[in-house]
């Protein structure tokens, strides 16, 4: 009966430390996020820093309260930070071997704000995969594709990757190629597109509207139009120009053929 109580008197330290570590754990873990929340509303308040910046910064703030906290809970424990120190410096290449994509992740994500290719809100393609940039923190890049799919990339591999921007210039030019028959005039085709194109106010006028003759098919004499806009403007112009157009066509008589196949019946004679 003595040794239980002496061994519960034993424990009875390490438990209370437990439970002060634990303690530590949660209220450090809820203000590391309550902290970085009001940093990135703070940040993306000011119109003269993007929120891309203002997300990174409360990320890494985060990852510093964080660790921060796990200095505090293993000092409970009488870990002491020198002792932190010295046990990670003796472990760091085992660490780096571990966790290399991590850190490249980490390394990619400064280079991502550094030389800012994306920010939040832009429509770019990574690698291949597209989407509207929502998140970039100190690990990976959110996406989220036109049909509301989360895509999480590494940061790593998109600093690695093509990144085609399609929200990086305020203007984009809509390119339109329209088929009608070997028979029809093509100036008379290139008039309907170009006055289709004025009626549009989402056309802009400088650079000006271009239309050619850029390819004799096997069936149609292709016409390319070239629009500049908006770039938020660009899908409903593109979609709006592609109707308007075929419209116009069939209201003035310009064909636009499609292909076909004819049969010829050989008679014996």
């Amino acid at each position: 009966m003595e040794e239980m109580i002496e061994q519960a008197g034993a424990l009875w330290p390490l438990a209370l430390s437990a439970a002060k570590a634990l303690v530590v754990l949660i209220l450090g873990w809820v203000a590391a996020g309550m902290i970085s929340n009001i940093v990135r509303r703070r940040i993306n308040k000011t119109p003269q820093i993007d929120p891309t910046l203002g997300n990174f910064a409360a990320s890494m703030i985060r990852w510093a309260l964080l660790a921060v906290v796990l200095v505090a809970v293993l000092g409970i424990f009488g870990i002491e930070a020198t002792s932190l120190v010295a046990m990670l410096g003796a472990a760091t290449l085992a660490i780096g071997l571990a966790l290399q994509g991590t850190l490249s992740d980490l390394a990619a994500g400064f280079m991502l704000i550094l030389f800012r290719p994306y920010k939040l809100g832009q429509y770019v393609d990574i690698g291949g995969t597209a989407g509207t940039v929502k998140d970039l923190n100190l690990f990976v890049t959110e996406l989220a594709t036109a049909d509301n799919v989360q895509i999480i990339i590494p940061n790593g591999q998109a600093w690695g990757s093509i990144i085609t921007n399609f929200s990086a210039h305020d203007t984009r030019r809509v390119d339109l190629v329209f088929g009608i028959d070997y028979g029809d005039s093509a100036d008379k085709a290139k008039a309907i597109i170009l006055r289709q194109a004025a009626a549009d106010a989402r056309v802009m006028t400088d650079p000006e509207p271009w239309v050619r003759v850029t390819n004799l098919g096997d069936s149609s004499v292709d016409l390319t139009a070239r629009l500049w806009c908006k770039a938020s403007d660009y899908w409903e112009l593109k979609f709006a120009m592609t109707q308007a157009v075929k419209e116009a066509f069939d209201a003035e008589g310009i064909s636009i053929p499609y292909p076909h196949s004819v049969e010829i019946q050989k008679t014996e004679g």
